[in-house]
This record gives C-alpha cells, structure tokens and sequence, in this order.
C-alpha cells in the first residue's frame, strides 16, 4: 500500500475518532439503542398496530355493508313506489273502461240509469285509488320499518355500541323522516 495513502487513511481514522470523542458518540451504547429501537418497533408492530389496523379494516367492511344495505333498501322502495305507480295506472285504466261502458251503454237508458252507471263507476275508481294508497302505505310503513332495523344494526355495528330502546326509535323515526 502506498505510504501516502496509509498516512491520509490513518489520518482520516484518527480524526473519525476525536469527532466521535467530541460528540460523545459510543458504539456500544448506539449499538444496544439501535437494538432497543428495533426490539420497541417489533412489539408495537405485532401488539399495536396489526390490532389497530384489524379494527380499522374491520370498520370499512361494517361501513361498505351498511352502504350496501342502504342501497338494497333504495331498490326496494324504487320497486315499491313502481308497483304503486302500476296498480294506480291499472286502476285508472280499469275505472275509465269501466266509466267508457257506463257510457257507451247509459245512450241506450235513461238519464237516471246513465247517473247511476257513472256514480259506480266514479265510487269504483274512488275504491281503487284507495286500496293502491292503502297499498302505498302499507309498502312504505314496510320499508321505513326495515330501513329502521338497518340503521340500528348498521349503527350498533359500526359503533360497537349497544343501542337502548330510546336510541332505536330516535334512529328510527329519523329515518323514516328522511324516506317520506
């Protein structure tokens, strides 16, 4: 080795040594902290972390749940409010055939028959309308009752909570509000 570059390197070594003298700087002590380090970074890796992630992860499925419960209950009533709007357009459509024959045939009777024919008809339509509104709300008090069971499940689930009998009907009156 040329003796030049031995001397620099010595050199090099030698005020390596005082810098590390000046600072404080001990190897074995920087040793056994980098071990320290390490040996806290493994325990809150394994005890802390890994838990903290499982419920987090835990809670994102619980929330994609009860989006996709939310969604369900959406599709139903769209479904509903469309069964409502056939059995008003069937009964529509049954009570104008109907108000169309008591006509077609009040010309060959007299005006009283003719008055009677429309008033069946009318009271027909009248019942009609009615039994597709009871309908209506028999479907909507259904789906209000159930998006209610949802939002407590979904609630009680994403919170952990256990939800008093107080906290179920508030839930539920809150969304049935917001369906109507």
């Amino acid at each position: 080795m040329n003796p030049m570059i031995a001397a620099a390197a010595g050199g090099f070594a030698e005020m390596l040594h005082d810098t590390a003298d000046t600072f404080g700087w001990n190897w074995q002590l920087f040793l056994s902290q980098v071990v320290s380090f390490c040996i806290v970074a493994f325990l809150l890796r394994q005890f802390a972390y890994k838990p903290i992630l499982a419920v987090l992860d835990d809670r994102r499925r619980k929330i994609e749940e009860g989006q996709l419960n939310a969604e369900k209950i959406r599709k139903e009533l769209a479904e509903a409010e469309k069964r409502y709007q056939e059995i008003v357009a069937k009964a529509n459509a049954d009570a104008q055939r109907m108000i169309d024959e008591a006509r077609e045939s009040s010309s060959h009777l007299a005006e009283r028959k003719q008055q009677e024919a429309i008033t069946a008809a009318e009271q027909i339509l009248a019942k009609a309308k009615e039994a597709a509104a009871l309908e209506h709300e028999r479907q909507m008090q259904t789906l209000k009752r159930e998006l209610g069971r949802l939002v407590i499940d979904t609630t009680a689930k994403v919170t952990g909570k256990v939800l008093t009998a107080e906290d179920q009907k508030r839930l539920q009156e809150e969304a049935a509000r917001q369906v109507a």
